[in-house]
Order: structure tokens, then sequence, then C-alpha cells
């Protein structure tokens, strides 16, 4: 599908919920290039907050219907993770570039069938969102990785944990969400892999605890985890995922090479304001993943947009989006097993 480069990419968004109404901001009112023209959503609240945010008049309740509207140009899946496969595939056969959300899908069959599906439609772009590879600090250290500032890369810590729901959210969300290492620690390995060079995984080990959230434990998931992961070419991974921190979003990044490292969003700092007083020495942190990476969002809905228009090549492949869920299915297995799995 060619976009005249007059017109704009005609672009609806299905889910409205915490990250979708975020993403929908980004379209209506920054994304260059783009229009949003319709939203889809099964909670008729959502649709009403689209009409009166942004005066969107095109609205449905219907997935189906949605995805074939013939105005459209792209979809944009913000959307429960279990649907993410169905409704990408779905959006192919309707002639529709597509954006979705990580993870791609929460098995590696699922995934497959995607790039598969993919495959069939060369004109038309599918892109999964790790929006860490937009983030200006994580773009620069992945430059300079490649230029060699570090010698060559062997070793990545990285960690994803965000500040304690006392409510419970994301317990309420764990059925679905595929578990802490799918939900959080999949952006850490889609970091890793990409700071490394693309290996592929050989073997994993993980471990975990409930620090806070008891109602974790009839799932099989834990509120705290550790895993590391062994790389065919001898490179190595450690990743730490909480929801438990009590000061804030805290993720950061730490590339280890044979000549130096590169460390990313170390303290999680908001800025670079540090308050010296009688209390002691501090700064303030950042309160959620959106405040960290906004930029990065807005960046990564540009590209996407770019690409569906044919002004550059797709940033990532949905290849790397089934590495990180085979990658990230075999942590949760050895969390669960409590021994070494393969990949």
């Amino acid at each position: 599908m060619v976009i005249p480069p007059s017109s704009p990419l005609r672009v609806g968004i299905a889910g409205l919920g915490r990250l979708g109404r975020r993403h929908a901001q980004q379209l209506a009112l920054r994304t260059r290039g783009a229009r949003l023209v319709s939203a889809c959503s099964p909670v008729a609240a959502e649709l009403e907050w689209a009409r009166g945010e942004f005066g969107l008049e095109t609205l449905h309740a219907d997935f189906d219907a949605f995805v074939h509207d013939p105005q459209l140009d792209a979809v944009v899946l913000v959307t429960p993770t279990a649907l993410h496969a169905e409704q990408t595939i779905a959006a192919l056969r309707a002639g529709k570039h597509v954006f979705v959300e990580k993870p791609l899908a929460l098995n590696v069959e699922d995934c497959e069938r995607v790039e598969a599906e993919a495959a069939r439609h060369p004109r038309l772009v599918a892109m999964v969102g790790f929006v860490r590879r937009f983030d200006p600090s994580y773009a620069q250290a992945h430059a300079d990785v490649l230029a060699g500032a570090i010698g060559r890369p062997f070793l990545v810590r990285s960690q994803t944990c965000d500040r304690n729901d006392p409510d419970g959210f994301f317990v309420r969300f764990a059925p679905t969400s595929g578990g802490i290492f799918m939900d959080c620690s999949v952006h850490d390995i889609d970091l890793a892999r990409w700071m490394l060079g693309q290996p592929r995984a050989s073997a994993v080990f993980a471990t975990g605890t409930i620090a806070l959230h008891e109602g974790l434990r009839p799932l099989g998931d834990v509120d705290n985890g550790l895993a590391i992961v062994e790389f065919e070419g001898g490179q190595r991974a450690v990743f730490y995922a909480s929801r438990t921190f009590a000061h804030g979003h805290d993720t950061q990044t730490e590339i280890i090479g044979s000549a130096g490292q590169l460390l990313v969003g170390r303290d999680g700092a908001r800025d670079r304001v540090v308050t010296c007083d009688a209390a002691g020495v501090r700064h303030q942190v950042v309160d959620d993943f959106f405040e960290r990476f906004g930029l990065a969002f807005e960046r990564e809905l540009q590209a996407f947009v770019a690409s569906c228009r044919g002004e550059q090549a797709v940033p990532l492949a949905l290849a790397d989006a089934t590495e990180a869920t085979r990658i990230a299915l075999a942590i949760t297995r050895s969390l669960r097993s409590g021994r070494k799995e393969s990949v």
C-alpha cells in the first residue's frame, strides 16, 4: 500500500486503556504524516472518551468492522496480549499496515503465524512496540556499541522496576499478562539482543520471590524476579524485574564490553538536579514508564508512520519479537521449575 506524499496516513486505534489513550493522543496531536480517524473498544466509556477528546465520529465496538473499514490505511493495536496475534493477522489480511504493542504473542507458535502472514503481505508494514529502541539514550548507546566504543560487548545487565501499586492493578492483570518476565522483562530481553548483535539464546535460569503481593502466588507469578540468559556466542544477560519499588519507576541498563561499559538510565533520575541538604543527598525520580519513555513512544509511532509511507525501512523485525517471546517463555518455565531450561 503506497500512501501519496500529500496524503496523511489514516490510522485507527484499537484499545483505549492506560497506554492506548497515550497512543491515541500521540497519533491525534503529535505524529507527523498521520491522521487518527477511528477508534475501537468494547467499552462504551472508552469510545465516548475518544469522541469527546478528538471529535472522532467513526467508532467501533466490533473489531472485525473496525479492521475492514475502507477508510483506514493502518491500525494501532493496544489490546490485551492474548488478542495480539489474531488481530495482527486480521489486520494484514484486511490490507492494513499494523503496529502492535509488545509482546507479539504469549507463545512462539502464534508469533510464527504472524511472521508467516506478514511474509504473504510484503508491501504492508508490521511492527511491534519495543519502545526502548526509540529512546534517545538507548539509541545512542546502541550507536556507540556499533562504533566499537566499548570493544566487544559480552554482558548486559538490565532491569525494569515499577513503583509499587498498593491497589494491585498488575495482580488483576497477571492472569493474562504472561507473567512478570513476559510483561516487564521482554523489553530488557529485546534490548540485550539488540546491544549484543542479535545472538540466539541457548539456556536460561530464573528465580523470584513475592515480597508484597500474595495474590500472585496461585498464578505461579512473582513480584520480583531475576533471570540469567546464556547466548550461543558466549554472551550473557542478567535481568531484574520488580513491581514493588518504593521510590518510583526505575529502568536502567548496563552494557559491558572488552574495552569499557555503558550505563543507561542510572538511578531512574527525572533530571540532573541533585539536592544536598541536612536530610542528605537526593534527586527526583520518574513516576512511571510513560514519564520515562514519553519521547520514545512519540518517536516509535513516528517511525511506524514513516515506514508505512515508504519514507524509511521498518526499524525492527517481527523475528525479534518472536525471539523475545521465546526467551521470556523459557525464563518463566525456569522460574516455575527451579531448573536451568533450554531455549
